[in-house]
């Protein structure tokens, strides 16, 4: 009974810190997850002595980048894993060599530290926080940005790169037996990624269909939770990292039509144990330590970020093609040190390459890191635009009230406003959704339009707008990614809807076309008439500029029906599009030369 009334209380203190300090955090603008190290710092060991075992809570909590790593895996697919290999085997592994070959040289010549320990200091902290620098990234929107995408591959190296690291602490040490059971270990992780690649593709779809036949929301969750927890379980039983086994579980449904299901079921678990996972690392920091010796501690912080910085922003620049201000952006997010540190530091202190003090440093100053990257972060923001400020939602643009629409507008910025405008003059009825206050207003207090907040990836706001009762979804978000996965989700739960999107490029054109939608392309019959407009001014006739611009807009888009059949070979793509210019080059010769013998 005491132990459940401690593990009770443990509960009631960690869900007050995190609704008390976090919005706080957030009030201030430092972010949700400095708020919840704060949180950790302030009922820890070293402050308030709430919680006395926080190994406990961060054994637990280890869960929710499991979680975490499990969604990046259904986010991508084993496709679109092959066209980032660049980025991830390319950009990845240089940042991480470099970074460690620089921290591990500073502490083996500035430290005096064995090569052995400077091996595992270099490997270690070149390491970035996945939990973290995704997290951020998401608050400020920018994970599909240039800068958010070249994070993303270089964490997803670095977590794969983490199972290696931790193999070979024991071997640095000279522990006995290390050799004998290496081939054995390696043996047993072959054989457990095998069991999950073969599971996860024979075994999971017709169990998830079995389950979705039930009809029972609680039986999805169950399910979906076992199949990450059991396979976290799996891959640390045979010693490799659970958040990659998770990954590789999210990796093999990616392409399942349970995925955005899945993603749903997760989300919620995910989120709290991820700000559990932050408290845990607020409240296993060793504040007194700057009490004790400040310099130091500070020090090490200070050195971290000013070695991974520069590095990180120099290979973003050099070899992912970011400009001058992306890489900057990609350094200040991935500067600190990460969770698998906290692992192979661990492992490194039981095997007596680090001692208690340097260890117990090392893990504040990684702290101080992820720490201090919220602040760099809003430091870099001021000074190249002003931090846009939040507003509150009206409670009636949540209040949706629909009259069974033949038409769903996603989106209401200057294309949805339009196909909105005629809809509503040829009085066919339509309702819209965006996420914009300002958007919203504008659009209800000029016009009157039925537009009202709501996510559409939600499917409770789509039964809300009765989007089972509309023939078409028109897609007019800024974001091509949003259109994507809009276009997935409807499609999966209505499939009777035609989609009709806005497409940036043509990759997007594409993409849109393989999911059964009618792209149109944004910037395409603008340009063709900027175009028309400039042959007239150079000396063409009206006519002949309408020639010129027809022939044009036909050969495209027969250009473009045969790259979709190429799309994926990018080099089958290049000489396509170099085929192309020469053909129509070939193609307005020839009416020159008509016209002239007319």
């Amino acid at each position: 009974m005491p132990h459940e009334s401690s593990l009770l209380q443990a509960t009631v203190v960690l869900l007050l810190a995190a609704v008390f300090v976090v919005p706080l955090a957030k009030r201030l603008q430092l972010g949700a997850v400095l708020g919840y190290l704060i949180a950790g710092v302030v009922i820890g060991p070293a402050a308030l002595q709430l919680i006395h075992n926080p190994e406990n809570v961060a054994h637990f909590s280890e869960f929710g980048v499991v979680l975490l790593l499990f969604i990046i895996g259904l986010e991508l697919s084993p496709r679109r894993l092959w066209l980032m290999r660049k980025a991830v085997f390319g950009v990845g592994l240089t940042q991480v060599a470099l970074s460690g070959m620089v921290i591990g040289g500073v502490a083996y010549l500035g430290f005096s530290q064995s090569w052995q320990t400077s091996v595992v200091l270099g490997l270690g902290l070149a390491l970035s926080s996945t939990a973290f620098g995704l997290q951020i990234l998401a608050e400020r929107k920018q994970l599909n940005s240039s800068h958010g995408r070249m994070a993303f591959a270089i964490l997803l190296f670095q977590d794969i790169a983490a199972i290696p690291l931790i193999a070979l602490v024991p071997l640095l040490s000279g522990s006995s037996g290390a050799d004998d059971a290496s081939a054995g270990s390696v043996l047993r992780i072959l054989l457990s990624i095998a069991a999950v690649v073969v599971g996860g593709r024979y075994l999971l779809r017709p169990i998830f269909r079995m389950v979705a036949k039930t009809g029972l929301q609680e039986v999805s969750t169950a399910t979906a939770l076992l199949v990450v927890v059991g396979t976290a379980w799996l891959m640390d039983a045979v010693g490799v990292s659970m958040a990659l086994g998770a990954f590789l579980a999210g990796l093999l449904l990616a392409d399942s039509e349970y995925r955005h299901e899945l993603e749903s079921q997760i989300e919620p678990f995910k989120g709290l144990l991820l700000g559990l996972f932050f408290i845990s690392v607020g409240m296993t920091a060793d504040i007194q330590l700057l009490a004790t010796m400040p310099l130091t501690v500070l020090g090490l912080t200070v050195l971290l970020m000013v070695i991974k910085l520069p590095i990180l922003a120099l290979v973003g620049n050099v070899l992912g093609g970011l400009d001058r201000r992306s890489a900057l952006r990609l350094g200040v997010v991935l500067a600190a040190g990460g969770e698998f540190a906290f692992v192979v530091f661990q492992i490194a202190k039981d095997h007596q390459l680090l001692d208690v003090t340097l260890h117990s440093t090392l893990i504040l100053a990684i702290t101080l890191s992820m720490a201090l990257t919220p602040l760099l972060i809003m430091l870099l923001v001021k000074m190249h635009k002003p931090v846009p400020v939040s507003q509150e939602v009206p409670p009636e643009y949540e209040q949706i009230e629909s009259d069974e629409p033949r038409v769903v507008i996603i989106g209401m910025g200057r294309m949805g406003q339009i196909v909105a405008r005629i809809l509503r003059a040829q009085r066919i009825p339509f309702v819209a959704l965006d996420l914009s206050v300002d958007t919203i207003e504008l659009s209800r207090s000029i016009d009157s339009m039925p537009v009202y907040y709501g996510d559409p990836m939600r499917p409770e706001i789509l039964r809300a707008v009765d989007a089972d009762k509309a023939e078409y979804f028109v897609l007019t978000a800024d974001d091509p990614e949003t259109n994507i996965k809009i276009t997935e989700l409807v499609s999966r739960l209505y499939p009777h809807i035609k989609f009709i999107a806005r497409a940036r490029s043509r990759f997007h054109v594409h993409r849109l076309l393989e999911l059964g939608a009618r792209p149109i392309r944004e910037t395409f019959h603008s340009s063709l008439e900027i175009s028309r407009e400039t042959l007239i001014g150079l000396g063409l006739s009206p006519e002949r500029a309408e020639a010129r611009i027809q022939r044009f807009q036909s050969h495209d888009e027969a250009l473009l029906a045969e790259q979709h059949k190429v799309f994926n070979d990018r080099d089958a793509l290049i000489q396509s599009a170099r085929e192309a210019h020469d053909e129509l080059q070939a193609l307005f010769d020839a009416d020159v030369i008509e016209e002239r013998g007319v």
